[in-house]
């Protein structure tokens, strides 16, 4: 039987763990030695939606790690949208640890949800967030909150208050994740 597919992107600037997030999703274990991404990383999952129900139906889940490089915007960005076509879903990372890296959000959502209006890759705002900009969206998005675990206890209420307003923003569900060298197995 044919699989159905789900394409996902995985969106911000290098460092804030989009690597280790697509490697854990997809195979299961921590990523040991994290590199940069250039271009694109392609990783699959098979998932079994409503399994064990009538409705059971399975899907390959591709999840693309998108480049963060910032480089040189315009040629960067162009060559970015080379991987904007059909996406099913889009997951904002960024690093708790690094309040630049949440704004950025912004700019990479616009980028990669206005790929239609800017087919050259070259994003024209005038870098106010407006939420209209989102008001019509029809693609899920997530926000991800990585090494949240690096935020000293003390800090870490004023960090999620500071990053609360982001899943919001984006009409999205939130999770913040913990780094962690070994994992339970799951069910």
């Amino acid at each position: 039987a044919l699989l159905s597919r789900i394409t996902c992107w995985c969106l911000c600037v290098a460092g804030v763990g989009k690597s280790s997030l697509v490697h854990l999703l997809c195979q299961n274990l921590v990523l040991g030695n994290p590199s940069w991404t250039v271009g694109c990383s392609v990783d699959v999952r098979l998932h079994e939606y409503r399994e064990g129900t009538p409705e059971e139906k399975t899907f390959y889940i591709e999840l693309w790690d998108v480049g963060g490089s910032v480089g040189s915007a315009s040629s960067v960005k162009s060559t970015r949208a080379v991987f904007y076509n059909s996406v099913n879903g889009i997951i904002l990372v960024h690093d708790l640890t690094n309040k630049k890296s949440s704004q950025n959000l912004y700019r990479w959502s616009l980028e990669a949800l206005n790929r239609d209006l800017q087919p050259t890759g070259v994003l024209v705002t005038n870098g106010d967030y407006d939420r209209e900009n989102f008001a019509d969206n029809q693609i899920p998005l997530l926000v991800i909150g990585t090494k949240l675990d690096q935020i000293p206890e003390a800090k870490r209420s004023e960090v999620l208050t500071r990053t609360a307003f982001l899943a919001e923003d984006f009409n999205a569900e939130e999770i913040n994740l913990v780094r962690r060298r070994e994992l339970l197995p799951c069910p």
